[in-house]
Parts: structure tokens; C-alpha cells; sequence
């Protein structure tokens, strides 16, 4: 079975995002659906995937970091409203058997993300 996890880098300050809060939504016709609330440890990382085994099913989703509080909570001197406050990554899942790895690279300013394994 395939397992759904995700780590956050923040380049701005070459250091693994600690500390940001990450919500998992399922995506379909009814709506978003919250799966899972989690916080990033130390590495950056959930302690434990957000989706695994039978919980890993096919299906939209998108993944919510909380960027900007975690930048005011460093002392970052951010623009009102926030450039960036949540970031969403939307992301589909097609096999259950397969592991998605969603990483987020982050500055205050920009992000990107791309599939691991």
C-alpha cells in the first residue's frame, strides 16, 4: 500500500520548516472535506504520513501550510494582508499502491513543490 506525506524547507533561511501547521482536504463534487490537521516537526516533517493504507484512496486533494504565521512567529517583517499567508497545493492521487511524497519549498515571497516518492 502507498502512503500520502509531505516536508516543508524554508530557503529563506536554509532550515527545514518547523513548526507549520498543515491541513489535509479531500476535493469532490460535495466540496472540501478536512482529513487531517498535523504539525511539522523539528525536520520539517509530519511525524507520520497524513494518508496511508486504506485511509490512501484515489482522489483529489490539496494540502493547506500555514507559511505565513510561521514567518511572523520568526520575526519577518510581512506586508498587511500577507503576499503569502496559506499556501494550497492541489494535487491528485491516482494509484493507491504508489507512495506521493508532496514536498513544499518556501520563502515568504514564492514556493514551489513537486511529486517524490
Amino acid at each position: 500500500m502507498g502512503k500520502l506525506t509531505t516536508h516543508v524547507l524554508d530557503t529563506a533561511h536554509g532550515c527545514p520548516g518547523a513548526g507549520i501547521t498543515v491541513e489535509l482536504y479531500m476535493i469532490d463534487a460535495a466540496g472540501r472535506t478536512l482529513l487531517k490537521t498535523d504539525l511539522t516537526n523539528d525536520d520539517g516533517r509530519c511525524a507520520s504520513a497524513l494518508l496511508d493504507a486504506a485511509a490512501l484512496q484515489p482522489g483529489q486533494y490539496e494540502l493547506v501550510f500555514h507559511a505565513g504565521d510561521y514567518y511572523a512567529a520568526r520575526g519577518v517583517a510581512l506586508s498587511t494582508p500577507r503576499f503569502l499567508d496559506r499556501i494550497t497545493l492541489g494535487f491528485g492521487i491516482a494509484a493507491t499502491d504508489q507512495n506521493y511524497h508532496v514536498p513544499l519549498v518556501m520563502t515568504p515571497w514564492s514556493y514551489s513543490t513537486y511529486r517524490g516518492s
